[in-house]
């Protein structure tokens, strides 16, 4: 019976020692793996969250710009093409009356 009791003992050992081992490797394999991802996003050249962020928020800006200038230069061609008959309608009076002189 003692000899029993020893064997399983011994076989706790090496499965405890075994699953050390297999933690050991589990995280030396993510370690490398993590390096190997960290090198190939190093070269393909992209930008970083902070990065990308901050263009993102300036171009918002520069549309919220583009279309209040948009709406000035609209309501600009509309004052023109408002203002423009008057100046043809006064300019042919003006011509008429010179003519007729």
């Amino acid at each position: 019976m003692q000899s029993q009791s020893r064997l399983l003992e011994d076989l706790a050992r090496v499965a405890s020692s075994a699953m050390g081992v297999a933690a050991g490797m589990r995280e030396e394999v993510e370690a490398r793996l993590r390096e190997q991802f960290e090198r190939i996003l190093g070269q393909m050249d992209l930008v970083s969250r902070d990065e990308f962020e901050a263009v993102q928020a300036m171009a918002a800006k520069a549309r919220e710009e583009q279309e209040v200038l948009a709406e000035r230069v609209a309501a600009l061609e509309a004052a023109l093409a408002d203002a423009q008959p008057k100046k043809t309608a006064a300019g042919r009076a003006k011509k008429s009356s010179t003519q007729d002189v």
